[in-house]
């Protein structure tokens, strides 16, 4: 069952990371999509896991920031947390009208937009009285930075499983660090969770998903490099680069 195999990882993550201690307050971040959706049922489920067999008791909220890019209709999401009691916050943003106006080669800056949404949802974090913010981002978001970053910033080098921002004094964790999104869509359909699809007109033409793509590829080619990938990325005591 794919939804005991996430959160059997999720709890992996867990444990070897430490990224939730007893008393956090997390926030996650909830686009409506399937990674955000699936993350924070996952982490109602983890919070009885976790106070029955870690000792370890915590909170959670989901914070959905509507970006205002005329997305779907986010109610159907909410209804189905509701359902379950998981408390939600929502807010209107001007973020859709601000990327507008900060076009680059005529496109919405990726770049820009990731600041602005990570922005929005550490203020209301912050606001809520959150200690600690979840984002969705998974095995193949970090193989996939870790590709962008080679070709197109010259160093090798992905987001950490756990992140304390000094200046926000807050802190990312990424639960969904050691699970595949093949793992998530499966444990998905299982639930049944509404999703909501982004407005946001790079929605899929964007460097990430050329990189995904080649991925794509060379996993078809080479079917065990996807776990090698993220074993690569825990094998820190294995890089051998040049040294100056």
């Amino acid at each position: 069952m794919s939804v005991k195999r996430v959160l059997a990882k999720v709890r992996k993550a867990d444990l070897e990371y430490g990224l939730i201690n007893d008393g956090d307050y997390i926030g996650v971040g909830l686009s409506g999509g399937k990674d955000s959706s699936l993350l924070l049922y996952l982490l109602h489920l983890y919070q009885y896991l976790a106070a029955g067999s870690l000792d370890k008791h915590f909170k959670i909220i989901g914070i959905h920031i509507d970006l205002n890019f005329g997305e779907e209709n986010f109610r159907p999401v909410a209804d189905f947390f509701n359902r379950y009691d998981i408390p939600l916050y929502e807010e209107k943003s001007l973020v859709a009208d601000i990327l507008k106006r900060n076009l680059k080669n005529d496109k919405i800056q990726c770049s820009l937009c990731s600041t602005l949404k990570k922005g929005a949802v550490i203020k209301a974090g912050k606001m809520l009285g959150c200690n600690k913010i979840a984002f969705g981002h998974h095995a193949d978001d970090a193989i996939e930075t870790l590709f962008l970053n080679m070709i197109y910033g010259g160093r090798i080098a992905t987001f950490d499983p756990q992140m304390h921002l000094d200046r926000e004094d807050i802190t990312f964790i990424r639960p969904f660090i050691l699970a595949f999104e093949s793992e998530i869509k499966k444990a998905n359909r299982e639930l049944d969770i509404p999703r909501i699809r982004s407005g946001c007109p790079n929605d899929g033409f964007s460097k990430r998903q050329e990189i995904k793509d080649l991925l794509h590829s060379i996993y078809h080619t080479y079917p065990q490099a996807k776990e090698n990938f993220l074993l690569a990325l825990h094998n820190t005591d294995k890089v051998n680069l040049f040294k100056k």
